[in-house]
């Protein structure tokens, strides 16, 4: 691909984007972010706080813990957290850089003084945050992406108003993106536009998962696997390091993890498998960078059709993409990449999201095995075919199946989803 033509700067601005650093699960720090957003606004701390959130970031919030609070959870900790320490200059890693004595503030916070409601919107991921001391009173919005403000009021004075879409925000992506352009960026593009992203996923996303190797996190899923297998196994070490990442991330680990598609855990999935198997291959370092941007843009692009947050598991998005990546670090031609990726959608496009938990760890270790028996199989010349349930014949047009799923079939999964969470 031609370094100078638009597409390929396209995807070069679409890693800048996508592959940023955040400290805990992006859904409390996106509330966090509000929070201390609202703050700044105001100038001072209110004495009421009015959370109104989408159905989605309320499943995502409440099970797992928010960083840098002494193991709290749930959305009045995330808001406390972001209104006592949070800093909006530092985006999704906004509150990690909190004093001891913030802690303490954040686990003294009066949550009476925090009411939270289900926003009355259509929008996948709405969340407005509102807030009033005495006369004075501050309100901001956030659509889509976890950092996109689009509104900002004071005392009823409009400070910022932006447009966005109410469709899905990934749609430039969605009609930008195929699997053939992904392979050519991912095989010519000049590593020095993409190397910064990269290398700091890497830095990140190794810590973190080793982190959760040597501490006690959730259920200890990585560990777990590691004690229960044959470690001198590349696949048993990958998927163990990629659970652990996230068995860390979901109890609170204070370390920062590089996203995907809006996701720590998809970051995890799609990223530490991939530097696993390139350490164990010997693979060059331009090597195991090409595999990390074929592994993230195809992430990003299975995504791209469902959305940030649906009640389909991104682990198996990112799984696949890792299992792709890892194809290509073992000299694997292009029809085996793709089919790849087909027969790991076939496999496993059925598991849920139920919200950020513990149990992510484990649905990312069934995401990866299903992307090494999909990878065997493609190497082995077998394939699941056009007309097989929801492959159909193409790669996009498979891709394009399992969107539908994601993003309109399962809503009423979703509801039922949430509904099932706050009985």
């Amino acid at each position: 691909m031609r370094r100078d033509s638009v597409l390929y700067q396209k995807y070069v601005e679409i890693m800048r984007r996508e592959l940023l650093p955040a400290m805990g699960c992006t859904e409390p720090i996106a509330i966090s972010y509000a929070a201390a957003t609202l703050k700044a606004c105001l100038g001072q701390m209110p004495e009421r706080v009015m959370v109104e959130a989408s159905g989605n970031l309320i499943k995502n919030v409440k099970s797992v813990v928010v960083p840098n609070t002494g193991g709290l959870k749930g959305i009045e900790t995330a808001v406390a957290a972001g209104l006592v320490a949070g800093k909006p200059e530092k985006l999704l890693e906004v509150i990690s850089d909190v004093t001891e004595v913030q802690k303490e503030q954040i686990q003294k916070f009066p949550l009476d003084q925090i009411e939270v409601k289900i926003a009355d919107s259509d929008i996948v991921f709405d969340l407005s945050v509102t807030g009033i001391i005495g006369e004075e009173a501050a309100k901001v919005r956030i659509v889509n992406e976890h950092t996109n403000i689009v509104y900002i009021e004071k005392n009823g004075e409009v400070l910022l108003k932006k447009p966005f879409s109410c469709g899905d925000h990934d749609a430039d992506e969605e009609n930008i993106m195929t699997v053939d352009d992904i392979l050519d960026f991912a095989k010519t593009c000049d590593l020095r536009d993409v190397e910064k992203f990269i290398e700091r996923q890497i830095d990140c996303n190794t810590k973190i998962a080793k982190a959760g190797l040597s501490g006690n996190w959730g259920a200890n899923v990585g560990r777990t696997i590691l004690r229960s297998n044959h470690q001198e196994d590349v696949r048993v070490r990958a998927k163990a390091k990629a659970a652990a990442g996230s068995d860390a991330r979901m109890s609170g680990c204070e370390l920062p993890v590089v996203i995907n598609s809006g996701s720590g855990n998809q970051g995890i999935t799609a990223s530490v498998p991939v530097i696993e198997y390139a350490e164990e291959l010997n693979s060059t370092k331009e090597e195991l960078y090409r595999a990390l941007v074929l592994s993230n843009l195809l992430g990003l692009h299975q995504k791209a059709g469902i959305g940030r947050l649906s009640a389909y598991c991104g682990a198996v998005s990112a799984g696949c993409a890792a299992g792709a990546g890892i194809a290509y670090l073992m000299h694997e031609d292009d029809e085996v990449i793709k089919h790849t990726i087909v027969n790991c959608l076939a496999i496993t496009s059925g598991i849920i999201c139920d919200g950020a938990k513990p149990s992510c760890a484990a649905k990312i270790a069934s995401s990866i095995d299903a992307a090494f028996l999909a990878l065997a199989l493609a190497k082995d010349g077998q394939e699941f075919k056009g007309g097989d349930g929801i492959v159909k014949k193409g790669i996009e047009n498979t891709i394009q199946s399992v969107s539908r799923i994601g993003k309109n079939g399962m809503r009423e999964t979703d509801k039922e989803i949430l509904q099932i969470m706050l009985e």
